[in-house]
């Protein structure tokens, strides 16, 4: 098992590169926004969240000066305030579920493209040139023909959300490639670890299963539950963006895929989430497979794992906390 980094070990990666910054988070009471600002907190920058006016705005202790900026995302007005003085932009927020994409495109191409395209009209009509790094996922690339996935596996959408994805970060590489801004996406594989609770019943399974094991509640898997997936600790997903967004012009009109490189099937995560669970609570819950529901989507049925060589080369960053350790804190985290 790997030794999972300290709080000295982060500090000496890109985090002295903020200090004095001005950082803005769209989506920034989130899931992953959350893990970027526990990183940055006790740095001495300026972070601006980005968010809806009925997010769950929570406290932050530490250094950092910490801007609460409540709006709707889909106004273009928003964006040209939120913007000016701006030195690095993370873009997170997201409408998360593909199947909520597929049964309502329009919706889901106002909250997930638009907000792109008028936030980077805003930096070219104002003259305004952050790095932005932009959160994408690993299914852009549909059902991998090959394992693991790197940048040249080439892209088959197969849902809406997909689809709506890649049209985000192609605006992004268009005004990148014009000098607009320097941008990249970060395709992020399967997220988990303590933070805010995913409010869509699809998204966020793994500490789905984590909350129900600690509760004494039985495990489900589809089928046999034999799809490799890459799951990747959400504290290591925000350590990449810090990274990306200090090799900002390394990494621009391109994007990066962001996994573990450690591929599990969805009953091996489920087995070892039961065993994790027994050894906090004294009960060792049952994993239970089930029959899959008929209208799962065709992307539930790929198997992936990552390749971020790529990445690690040009940012030196590399994931630390492997499966078990990281199910571990989550579940003390949970508890």
């Amino acid at each position: 098992m790997k030794n999972r980094m300290t709080r000295d070990d982060i500090s000496d990666m890109p985090l002295k590169g903020y200090e004095g910054k001005t950082i803005l988070i769209s989506g920034g009471c989130g899931y992953l926004a959350s893990a970027i600002i526990r990183l940055l907190k006790d740095t001495a920058c300026r972070i601006v969240r980005l968010d809806r006016p009925d997010s769950r705005w929570e406290e932050v202790g530490g250094c950092a000066d910490l801007i609460d900026h409540p709006g709707n995302l889909r106004d273009p007005k928003l964006w040209q305030r939120a913007v000016e003085g701006v030195d690095v932009l993370f873009h997170l927020a997201a409408q998360t579920s593909a199947y909520m994409a597929n049964d309502d495109p329009p919706a889901d191409q106002a909250i997930n493209v638009m907000p792109m395209l008028q936030l980077l009209e805003s930096c070219r009509r104002l003259g305004v040139c952050p790095t932005i790094c932009f959160a994408s996922t690993v299914t852009v690339a549909g059902i991998p023909h090959h394992l693991p996935v790197d940048e040249t596996h080439l892209d088959h959408p197969l849902t809406v959300y997909d689809l709506h994805k890649q049209m985000a970060e192609q605006y992004l590489r268009w005004y990148s490639g014009q000098g607009f801004v320097r941008g990249t996406s970060l395709r992020l594989a399967n997220l988990y670890g303590p933070g805010p609770a995913s409010s869509r019943s699809d998204r966020g399974i793994l500490n789905q299963m984590i909350r129900r094991a600690l509760a004494g509640e039985t495990l489900t898997v589809y089928g046999t539950g034999d799809r490799l997936r890459d799951y990747l600790y959400v504290d290591d997903a925000a350590r990449a963006f810090l990274a990306a967004a200090q090799h900002g012009e390394e990494l621009k009109d391109g994007y990066a895929v962001i996994g573990s490189g450690i591929g599990h099937t969805f009953a091996e995560a489920m087995e070892l989430i039961a065993d994790r669970a027994a050894l906090h609570t004294g009960n060792r819950v049952a994993v239970k497979h089930v029959k899959p529901p008929a209208d799962l989507s065709p992307i539930e049925e790929r198997h992936f794992v990552a390749d971020s060589g790529h990445f690690t080369r040009t940012t030196g960053w590399r994931p630390s906390v492997v499966l078990g350790e990281g199910i571990d804190l989550t579940m003390e985290a949970f508890l």
